[in-house]
């Protein structure tokens, strides 16, 4: 069964570029166009979702506010989650992992170091499950 990850952003050209690039990693993906989106679909989804990946600047409900949302619910207090922000400033990085993302990555990245960055944030998660 393959890993379900939720990629949260309001850009429909990166939402697409990183499905694409997770699907050929082997990931099933579910998108969300805003974090008020996610949250709904992610409290929808029958199954688990392994991972979040989102973006910060986005309308109704930014990174931050998604981020605070599921570490406060019990399922998901330890779902990796990875930023992938356009923000390159180092506060938006401490204020990112500080609201409980796992990792920061910032835009325009490569593939490659998505996929490496995505199983290296799982096989941490399986490893603290053990």
């Amino acid at each position: 069964m393959p890993q379900t990850i939720l990629v949260v952003d309001d850009s429909p050209t990166v939402v697409k570029f990183v499905a694409f690039s997770l699907k050929k990693g082997g990931f099933q993906v579910i998108t969300a166009c805003d974090g008020m989106d996610a949250v709904e679909k992610i409290s929808n989804h029958p199954g688990e979702v392994d991972m979040v990946i989102t973006d910060l600047n986005m309308p109704n409900l930014d990174g931050y506010g998604l981020i605070s949302t599921l570490r406060q619910n019990e399922k998901h207090k330890t779902t990796p989650i990875i930023i992938l922000s356009s923000e390159a400033e180092e506060e938006d990085k401490e204020r990112g992992l500080e609201v409980g993302a796992n990792s920061y990555l910032v835009k325009p990245f490569k593939s490659a170091v998505l996929l490496s960055e995505v199983d290296r944030q799982l096989k941490q998660e399986a490893n603290a499950v053990e």
